[in-house]
């Protein structure tokens, strides 16, 4: 809702981290260079750069996309540092071409590549792959950037190790610190 603006005054430096583990990528945004991204996957970026919302079009894409309906994004002139969940791989799609991408994994990919989902086929995949029932497909021309390890996937791996709090028959507290 709201972005912070820092103006040097002279000569200056500003320094920013991602919030969680992964990689700061830093992409020129320019005419023809516009951008579809994951929510919340602008770090920072220079003052020529506009942010905006980009809505998903597509109904079974925004439901069943990983990405949702609402995604950002970016336009104008300038620099701009995106936060990848993990490791990040770039693609380039040729006209016509697609990659496959699970759900979730989606970072970033041009304003001219379309997405859609593509339902998983056979009854061992979907019940015994662990993938659900949707891919995500990205069709090009333009580039495409995948992450490694969604922060959403992150936190679903940590439950289980994570401590829980029962309130006890004593009007005390237990605290499991994981395990059994």
């Amino acid at each position: 809702m709201f972005q912070n603006i820092y103006t040097a005054q002279g000569n200056g430096m500003i320094t920013f981290g991602s919030s969680s583990p992964g990689k700061i990528i830093a992409l020129e945004i320019g005419p023809d260079k516009e951008m579809i991204l994951q929510k919340s996957a602008v770090l920072a970026s220079e003052a020529g750069v506009s942010l905006s919302i980009h809505f998903n079009k597509k109904f079974g894409a925004g439901l069943f996309g990983g990405e949702g309906f609402i995604m950002q994004k970016i336009s104008g002139n300038g620099l701009v540092f995106l936060e990848i969940d993990g490791h990040c791989v770039e693609y380039t799609l040729g006209a016509g071409e697609s990659i496959i991408v699970d759900t979730g994994y989606l970072a970033a990919m041009s304003e001219t590549c379309t997405m859609d989902i593509q339902q998983i086929k056979g009854a061992k995949n979907i019940f015994l792959g662990g993938e659900g029932l949707f891919h995500t497909r990205v069709t090009g021309p333009g580039k495409v950037y995948i992450q490694s390890m969604p922060i959403a996937q992150i936190a679903q791996q940590l439950i289980p190790y994570m401590p829980t709090a029962t309130n006890g028959n004593d009007g005390g507290f237990t605290i499991n610190l994981g395990g059994n």
